[in-house]
């Protein structure tokens, strides 16, 4: 088995620990604080259930017992595959107990992510709810174990967990239940996270309990987060963005609590905040879109009271606890961020971050041109900064060009990707994060697109080059090259230029083939557009970078005029 490192030069790592950014803290000790300061104050709930902090403590040390009864071990690597329940949390940390690593994957995953997770993590573990969404997870897991290559051992499906309050009694789950937690050291690798990848499937992306709880306790900090702190999970609760920026971890680093919303749309996350008198909470820009669109006014111009409006449209007043909206995974137009504070009624904070470390932010208070026109600053001073051209030189101050970063919280390298690193990390330990950004005179961060072949659909990152894979390994396509088109809902889309290899098929039969090859929904290219051959130079080549960009600065063309 591969071993899980990331490691920072020990001249850095002492200056980041004589600075307290790195504490020594492990995630288990993390939740053990919290619950002695906040022992009966509410840490999770969804509307219906409600935990304590000591109760979320007492249902993470029953669900490590149960990961250990079911066969897995410590130092063990553990795909977790859960929607927004209170489970993700008692789960999650239940492993931290049992000295196991979580791997983090999104519910809209499928087989094809899944397995690759598995195969890269060298997984002995998956965990998952039966079925979600309309989804059988049972029978992905069913398949996973079938395959013997696949190294995968045990599978814990806690579908049932939530009927009968956690993992049923037995003996040998009492007898675990009382082993003292695993030792691990807070510089190990605690978690894997998933990269956006832009070039085939995703990387794995090492995190210590150093690097990241930094990150955690930074941005609680800057967010003014505290125990009267109530954070809605709306958008999938295993992504970066709503597990620590601050997400559900900052708000129980500060004595909050967590509201599990089953989906971001309006019907389902505006009664709940109207309920649980929500706060805070993260949306991708469509999402933001979507809520503005969503309250309004009654047509005789008086705004309506609590619930529904006319039309299907929400009451402002359903939202009147909502102190703060914060906007990241995709760059939210100006013009529709000006909106933001009059429209719902609260304010506005952009996050710009990656789960490879850095993480920018708008702070409270900031002038109104900054909070609508950037995408805000870095975390901590440590973190450096550079904005360099295609040779990595520095650009002129003011002028755009691609964002390096290191830091107390930025990886050093993925995992098991000896090419993606030697790609994605230079000689002096940067990471190249592959936007495309400016800094203002203030040192505030404005991204202006991506320097590689990636597609930000609504927040999830797409790599075009998988979606080539998928589409060109089907008979009646001879080559196909995806790009990104700028979109007023999602940001981006996916368009497909195809080449049929004799009678075209149709969009819907590409569409239905990748579905079929079992990947997620949002890799499926929204637009199928079907050409007689893809440009070339005059002797035959050209980089697909160049070859998408052609395509796609031709399309536009032809939509505009």
């Amino acid at each position: 088995m591969i071993p899980l490192r990331q490691e920072w030069p020990e001249s850095l790592a002492r200056r980041y620990r004589e600075a307290g950014y790195w504490t020594g803290e492990t995630f288990w000790e993390f939740l053990q604080r919290s619950a002695e300061t906040w022992p009966e104050h509410t840490a999770v709930t969804d509307g219906q259930r409600r935990w304590s902090y000591q109760q979320l403590l007492q249902h993470a040390e029953q669900a490590s017992a149960a990961f250990l009864a079911a066969g897995l071990n410590p130092g063990d690597r553990v795909v977790v595959q859960l929607p927004n329940v209170p489970e993700f949390i008692s789960v999650v940390f239940g492993l931290f107990r049992a000295g196991m690593v979580p791997v983090y994957a999104l519910p809209a995953h499928r087989m094809t992510e899944i397995a690759h997770f598995v195969s890269k993590a060298e997984a002995r573990g998956y965990v998952f709810v039966g079925k979600h969404d309309n989804f059988q997870y049972a029978d992905l897991a069913a398949a996973l174990l079938a395959d013997k290559t696949s190294g995968l051992q045990v599978t814990v499906d806690i579908a049932d967990w939530a009927k009968q309050g956690g993992p049923s009694a037995s003996e040998d789950l009492v007898l675990r239940k009382a082993q003292p937690p695993a030792k691990v050291s807070a510089s190990d690798v605690a978690f894997m996270q998933i990269s956006g990848g832009s070039t085939g499937l995703s990387k794995l992306i090492p995190r210590t309990h150093d690097d990241y709880l930094y990150s955690v306790r930074a941005s609680a900090e800057i967010c003014q987060l505290n125990e009267k702190t109530v954070f809605l999970a709306a958008l999938p609760i295993a992504h970066n963005f709503p597990m620590s920026s601050p997400g559900f971890l900052g708000v129980l680093y500060a004595g909050g609590t967590v509201v599990m919303a089953s989906a971001p749309s309006p019907d389902v996350a505006f009664p709940l905040i109207e309920k649980e008198q929500v706060t805070i909470t993260a949306l991708v820009p469509p999402l933001v879109l979507l809520w503005m669109k969503a309250v309004g006014l009654t047509g005789n111009g008086a705004e309506t009271g609590s619930g529904a409006g006319e039309s299907g449209r929400w009451s402002k007043a359903t939202l009147s606890s909502l102190q703060m909206v914060q906007v990241g995974g995709a760059k939210f137009m100006p013009e529709s961020a000006a909106r933001v504070k009059s429209e719902l009624g609260c304010e506005l904070q952009q996050v710009f971050g990656m789960a490879e470390g850095l993480v920018n932010y708008t702070r409270p208070g900031d002038p109104e041109h900054l909070v609508i026109g950037t995408q805000g600053r870095p975390i901590s001073d440590a973190d450096e900064i550079r904005i360099v051209d295609e040779q990595d030189q520095p650009v002129s101050e003011g002028e755009v060009g691609q964002l390096l970063t290191r830091g107390p919280y930025t990886i050093r390298g993925y995992h098991n990707a000896e090419e993606a690193n030697q790609r994605s990390f230079t000689d002096e330990g940067f990471y190249r994060t592959g936007d495309l950004v400016k800094m203002t005179p203030e040192g505030y961060l404005v991204v202006q697109g991506r320097a590689t072949d990636h597609i930000n659909r609504a927040g999830e990152k797409v790599s075009a080059e998988e979606i080539e894979d998928h589409l060109i390994a089907h008979p009646q396509v001879f080559d196909v090259a995806v790009v990104s088109i700028p979109d007023q809902y999602l940001g981006e889309r996916s368009c497909a230029f195809v080449v049929p290899e004799g009678e075209k098929p149709r969009p819907v039969a590409l569409k239905k083939w990748m579905r079929e090859r079992h990947v997620a929904d949002f890799k499926i290219p929204d637009q199928i557009v079907f050409v007689d051959s893809l440009q070339t130079t005059a002797v035959g080549k050209i980089s697909r970078k160049q070859l998408r960009a052609q395509l796609r600065d031709k399309h536009l063309q032809s939509l505009s005029g």
